[in-house]
């Protein structure tokens, strides 16, 4: 009977061992999150591309680049085959904005049309933006 009490509390004392491990860890954690996550929320450089994708179609344009649709009627047959809606307008603000934060660059095609192409750093972004989504599904 003694010898069964005894191993209960060697069972408990390593049962609060751990749960101390797992909560210094947690807070650990948290601690370093939360460094990151005030740097990513100051750089001015991290702010511009956050502000950016915050902004309506910006995340469809990005996919549409990581697809190689970087025109407008690429785009737009796209968008409609698949029930999705985008004007030509949004399509023009989201490609600046995206190739002024160096996700994409541009080809003038005329003096009024682009061709719009990913560029490493937007194929990055996108391709980590699809795995965090998919995870969702």
């Amino acid at each position: 009977m003694q010898k069964a009490t005894e191993e209960q509390a060697i069972i408990g004392r390593h049962k609060i061992a751990e749960s101390l491990k797992r909560e210094m860890k947690r807070k650990s954690m948290s601690a370093q999150d939360e460094r990151v996550i005030t740097e990513i929320l100051t750089n001015p450089k991290l702010r511009a591309a956050k502000a950016m994708l915050e902004k309506d179609h910006a995340i469809d344009c990005l996919f549409l680049l990581h697809m190689d649709k970087g025109r407008w009627k690429q785009a737009k047959e796209y968008m409609n085959k698949n029930g999705l809606t985008l004007s030509d307008g949004t399509f023009r603000s989201r490609m600046i904005e995206i190739e002024h934060n160096g996700f994409a660059t541009s080809t003038q095609l005329d003096p009024l049309k682009k061709h719009y192409h990913i560029t490493e750093k937007g194929k990055k972004l996108s391709t980590q933006l699809l795995k965090l989504l998919q995870q969702q599904l």
